[in-house]
């Protein structure tokens, strides 16, 4: 379980193909304290710590994870968004996040918003009723406030965030450009509610 407040960017320093593909991770985290099987949120994806150095861990990436998620984030340079696993007592500064990715969002244009860069979204329209203005969604690992939502002429659900100088400087958001794919997470609560009503309505 995460918060989605990203507290290291971590860069892909290998990426190898075995069954799985095995990447390892340069990272500023202190990696005595990470244990081996610990969760690790990389860019809104829960992996798992196979292995670790001074600098670095090592993660495995399913081939189903590779197929659902952000193609661009699984080779040799990408910087990833990192946090550690939620432990209880600390502060929930963002809101819940599970990790599990529930489609590629697309960025489709950004534009200055005072300091802040206002960022437009699409994604698939399976997904709309569970965004909402003022909710929460998690882009790349990153905990964002909707701003507003509509449903576009070309059949996908657009929506827009902000992304406030402080989140641009400490995350991979500040580099975004329009067309890049983004690992979305909806709110776990309406993944829930949404699969409830679906199911009273059949």
């Amino acid at each position: 379980m995460f918060t989605g407040i990203v507290t290291d960017v971590g860069t892909v320093r290998t990426a190898e193909q075995r069954g799985d593909l095995r990447l390892e991770i340069a990272t500023g985290y202190d990696t005595a304290t990470i244990d081996l099987g610990a969760s690790i949120a990389c860019s809104g994806v829960c992996l798992t710590v196979v292995d670790k150095g001074q600098d670095w861990f090592a993660v495995d990436v399913s081939g189903e994870t590779v197929s659902r998620t952000a193609a661009d984030h699984w080779r040799e340079g990408a910087r990833l968004n990192l946090e550690r696993s939620l432990r209880l007592g600390d502060e929930l500064g963002g809101h819940i996040v599970t990790g599990h990715v529930d489609a590629v969002a697309t960025v489709v244009g950004t534009c200055p918003d005072g300091d802040s860069l206002k960022m437009g979204i699409s994604v698939p329209r399976t997904l709309g009723p569970m965004i909402a203005q003022k909710g929460s969604v998690a882009l790349d690992g990153v905990s964002l406030t909707v701003n507003d939502v509509r449903e576009a002429e070309d059949g996908s659900t657009h929506f827009a965030v902000n992304i406030i100088p402080h989140t641009a400087k400490e995350t991979t958001l500040g580099g975004i450009a329009p067309s890049q794919q983004l690992n979305v997470e909806v709110d776990v609560l309406a993944r829930y509610i949404d699969r409830m009503m679906t199911a009273r309505s059949q």
